[in-house]
Parts: C-alpha cells; sequence; structure tokens
C-alpha cells in the first residue's frame, strides 16, 4: 500500500486532486482488527463542471497516462484496487476536512478520524458498518464527547439509540 499511497501524494501535489484521505474499512484498521476488503476508499471533493456535474475523468486520464488500468469501480495502483469517492454529503465533507495526518510505513497520508468512522456507519447503517461499529467502540478509540456532538451536529441522535438499543448494553 506504500506505493499506492505515494501515487496519491503525487497526484495531490500535481494537482490532479485536492486533499483527500482514506475512509472505509481500510481506515478503521488504523483503530481495529484488519476486516477483509476488497479496495481502498478514497474520500475528496471533486470540482464540479459548468453544468454542475462532477467527473473523474482527469484522475483515470492521469493514472492511465502512467500505466494503470480500471478494474471495475476502482482502478489498480500498484497493486491495490482504489476508489475514488465525492466527499458527498456534509457529514463527508467533514471527515474530509478533519481527517488525521498519519504516516503508514514512510508514507505520510489521511485517515477519517475514529469518531467520524464511526458516525458515517451509523449513517450507512449496513451489517458490516454495524460490525465495525462495535469494534471501534469496544476498542475505547472514540471520544464518547466528540462522537455526541458529532451525531447531534449531523441529525443521527436517532441512529445512535436505535443502535445502542439494538446493539450495546453498556456504553452509555
Amino acid at each position: 500500500m506504500e506505493k499506492t499511497l505515494a501515487v496519491l501524494n503525487q497526484m495531490e501535489a500535481d494537482g490532479v486532486i485536492q486533499r483527500y484521505a482514506i475512509g472505509g474499512a481500510i481506515a478503521a484498521t488504523f483503530y481495529i482488527e484488519p476486516a477483509q476488503t476488497y479496495d481502498l476508499d478514497v474520500f475528496l471533493l471533486f470540482p464540479a463542471s459548468k453544468l454542475g456535474l462532477i467527473t473523474i475523468s482527469p484522475i483515470y486520464s492521469y493514472l492511465m497516462a502512467r500505466g494503470y488500468q480500471p478494474e471495475g469501480e476502482a482502478i489498480n495502483i500498484e497493486g491495490w484496487p482504489v476508489q475514488f469517492l465525492p466527499a458527498f454529503n456534509p457529514l463527508i465533507e467533514e471527515a474530509l476536512a478533519n481527517a488525521a495526518e498519519v504516516v503508514y510505513r514512510t508514507i505520510p497520508t489521511r485517515v477519517f478520524t475514529a469518531e467520524y468512522l464511526a458516525a458515517i456507519m451509523l449513517y450507512t447503517g449496513r451489517p458490516k458498518d454495524h460490525t465495525r461499529l462495535i469494534q471501534l467502540l469496544a476498542e475505547g478509540t472514540i471520544n464518547r464527547g466528540a462522537l455526541t456532538v458529532l451525531l447531534r451536529r449531523h441529525g443521527l441522535e436517532a441512529k445512535w439509540e436505535s443502535f445502542k438499543r439494538r446493539f450495546l448494553d453498556t456504553w452509555g
């Protein structure tokens, strides 16, 4: 993954993409035990065209000119299928803006914080997200106060209460 992250950092330096951050299952592995995942989810803000549409074409053109090939919904960069995903709502935009600066082996990158991952998992509500959210909570990596504020700001309090009733006995 080091080489993949180096390519992403070069894309940012070259102005092909703006600030990016890793989300999804790979981001979660910075806080909990690794889970099987197909790809690397890279979130970023896409500039809108004059018609208000977003396009991924400049990213694919840049990467394909360097020998990287599309692979389903992703593009394979140094052995990792990478999905470039838009920060499509205020929660994910905020997660992107507040991503943690980390170093993976020797390569600097950004990942969503545990609190934002938890809020996004709650928002999406898929069974695999509930499982990862339980793991995040069990690891003790989530700041309860920060999560509470985040959930309130994004209107996720009812989902949180429902999740707690369904899955948690002691978290509070």
